[in-house]
């Protein structure tokens, strides 16, 4: 038997039940369409994820006050002495930095006249627009002052200018933040959302009356941006050298981006393959679906398969015929599964371009690889069955 032999009769076989064949690789193209659905929704929402926590660039060193150390009663948060503006003046100085940035972060009322807001507070220093790449809309960032007492200036962020002056500018307009006075000399550009944190709903004050305004005796966190002439690694060691020698012991915790980052898209990948998994469960319902149909069908042809096997057809090609028609049916499922899921996307995007979904090559070409499994699997038993037909019982049928 031609390989032209086989394709007739497979194409003959599967349109000449159209409303079975169409019924079969529905449960297919359902259980596909999940599948791709559910990994691309997956898929984005880590290119989300990865994206918002890019966007304060990828050369950056947080280091936060505090070790954990395992052992003992389970894991307990140790810190012999707090970080200080000290230890981040100490860290401008190391080679390869090119800012670093001392962080104090509360929440409290901001006032100006008659309005006020509740918003988040963020004590930094100069450096802090380009260490996270703030860029301004009018005025200029916190001025440089190394001097322990900084003058009372705040940069608003977009959304807050917008709540607290509306219309006017607000550049030399006194502010009220948690009840102590100040000049506003700049507005940030606005930048949106954080993982649900308000960038833009922000008010930026210098550190050190940041530390007294929520009566801290300590910094939050200090962040390092490196230059492209050395390593994150490297840069990370350099820091915890040096802090160790002020501290006297690593009472502190180093966290790279890289490391961060790479954290995060191994976890993110990991729920991606798992929510596909679960959409693949709803395969079985196709596989069942096909495993019946096929089954069915080599009853109704016994004697087709008969007359074959008397022309001389082998068992192997049986097996391979009733093989291709079960796959081609899982195939044509997987493809309109596809086609659905793309359609669903569309006007998932339409609907909520906010929702993040992301088409990924890769899954799509694993869910058509897995129709043709399923396809695979489900139609052997019944192939194997036309194969091992005895030929005059398969000719007496008629």
């Amino acid at each position: 038997m031609l390989w032209r032999d086989v394709f007739n009769l497979v194409w003959r076989s599967v349109v000449s039940s159209p409303l079975r064949s169409v019924l079969t690789a529905l449960g297919i193209a359902v259980g596909i369409a999940a599948v791709a659905l559910l990994t691309s929704i997956g898929e984005g929402v880590r290119s989300y994820v990865m994206t918002n926590f890019s966007q304060f660039g990828t050369r950056i060193i947080a280091i936060n006050p505090g070790k954990t150390v395992t052992g003992g009663m389970g894991g307990m948060l140790q810190t012999d002495r707090p970080l200080t503006l000290d230890d981040a003046a100490a860290l401008t100085r190391l080679p390869h930095v090119e800012h670093v940035v001392p962080v104090v972060q509360g929440a409290g009322t901001v006032k100006a006249g008659e309005r006020s807001r509740r918003s988040d507070i963020i004590g930094a220093n100069y450096a802090i627009n380009d260490a996270w790449q703030f860029k301004l809309a009018m005025g200029s960032s916190l001025p440089r002052d190394e001097s322990g007492r900084s003058r009372n200036f705040a940069v608003l962020g977009f959304k807050l200018k917008q709540e607290l002056f509306g219309n006017r500018n607000p550049l030399g307009q006194f502010i009220r933040v948690g009840g102590i006075r100040f000049r506003v000399v700049g507005v940030l550009e606005e930048k949106g959302q954080m993982l649900g944190f308000d960038l833009d709903d922000i008010v930026f004050i210098p550190v050190d009356k940041a530390m007294s305004l929520f009566n801290r005796d300590g910094l939050m966190e200090i962040d390092v941006v490196f230059a492209t002439s050395t390593t994150s690694a490297a840069m990370a060691e350099a820091v915890r050298k040096e802090l160790i020698l002020r501290h006297g012991n690593e009472d502190f915790t180093v966290i790279t981006q890289d490391e961060m980052l790479k954290t995060l898209d191994k976890i993110l990948t990991v729920l991606t393959a798992a929510v596909g998994a679960l959409g693949a469960i709803s395969l079985l319902v196709g596989a069942v679906g096909i495993l019946t149909i096929m089954t069915t069908t080599v009853r109704e042809r016994t004697a087709e398969i008969g007359l074959l096997t008397a022309l001389g057809t082998t068992q192997r090609q049986i097996l391979l015929l009733f093989l291709w028609e079960a796959i081609a049916l899982a195939m044509a499922g997987g493809l309109a599964g596809i086609a659905v899921m793309g359609s669903l996307i569309l006007l998932t995007q339409w609907l909520a371009p906010d929702l993040p979904l992301t088409l990924s090559p890769f899954y799509l070409g694993i869910s058509l690889l897995l129709s043709v499994l399923i396809g695979l699997l489900a139609g052997l038993a019944p192939a194997r069955a036309a194969a091992r037909m005895n030929p005059i019982d398969a000719l007496r049928a008629e």
